[in-house]
């Protein structure tokens, strides 16, 4: 047993200069604490890397899982790789700087709350999130763009070599179930992934049809059938804690300025303790 505790932050978005000074200012709250970054770090790869490198100086250990931002590629990223080539190279980039990724073997967290396999997931979504009275995702899709909201990633998140985002989705999926699925069955996880695993977390959105890009219901079991001490997920820019099925789901947050400067603990932002004692 290590004193250290697991920490988790997502959406950090350090292409914004007010987020990239607080990533400048996250510390452990000890030398043994590991950090769980649950995607969507930039839209650049430069910013990404330096972003975790600072992080991984810090931290006894850095876990990353993708978002969808860092899977765009825009007009002015120098890195103009698409799709699952864009994947890759930033998994390298990532196991350059010594961080674990989805491609790697899970860890395992021996601190307080352990042993426990820590699991980044990358699974994209298939639409499956659909508003109500749509049976098909081409009804949603019409009822989201009639309501005024079509996903960013419909022009920068490319699913090369998958014919579609939602293939890529299902591959993605299915290949991550087989491992998932052969962690041994007396330990517990914690599975770490940008888009929530159930759709509970999505009931709350202003804007209800966005929950079309938020995940996918091929995952709501998987909390339970993983045996997970906790989820931890981002992507919604709602930072909370709900429980379901008797697991924690942690939305870990920063989000933009706009958005973390409305809160009162805006200028006090510190990852958050998912394992772990407090001091």
């Amino acid at each position: 047993m290590t004193p250290g505790r697991l920490l988790a932050v997502s959406d950090l978005h350090v292409g914004h200069g007010e987020n990239r000074a607080i990533v400048e200012k996250l510390r452990p709250e000890t030398d043994d604490d590991w950090l769980l970054v649950a995607g969507d770090v930039s839209e650049a790869v430069e910013d990404v890397a330096w972003a975790l490198g600072v992080l991984r100086d810090r931290f006894a250990h850095v876990v990353w899982a993708p978002g969808n931002h860092e899977l765009w590629t825009t007009p002015s990223d120098p890195v103009q790789l698409r799709g699952e080539e864009r994947y890759l190279h930033l998994v390298e980039r990532c196991r350059s700087l010594g961080i674990t990724t989805p491609e790697d073997p899970y860890p395992v967290w021996e601190g307080e709350g352990g042993p426990v396999v820590i699991a980044p997931l990358f699974l994209l979504y298939d639409y499956t999130f659909r508003p109500a009275g749509a049976r098909t995702q081409a009804e949603a899709l019409r009822i989201a763009e009639q309501a005024g909201i079509v996903g960013t990633d419909e022009y920068y998140l490319h699913p090369d070599p998958y014919p579609s985002r939602e293939a890529w989705c299902r591959a993605r999926v299915a290949a991550t179930a087989a491992r998932l699925a052969q962690i041994p069955p007396d330990l517990p996880t914690v599975l770490v992934n940008h888009f929530p695993l159930v759709r509970e977390p999505t009931r709350i959105l202003r804007y209800p049809e966005f929950a079309l890009w938020c995940g996918t219901e091929a995952t709501e079991d998987w909390p339970v059938r993983f045996r997970a001490a906790a989820v931890v997920y981002g992507h919604l820019h709602i930072s909370r804690l709900i429980h379901q099925d008797g697991v924690p789901h942690h939305e870990v947050s920063l989000g933009y300025p706009r958005e973390w400067k409305r809160r009162a603990d805006a200028a006090e932002y510190k990852p958050v303790r998912i394992l772990g004692a407090p001091e």
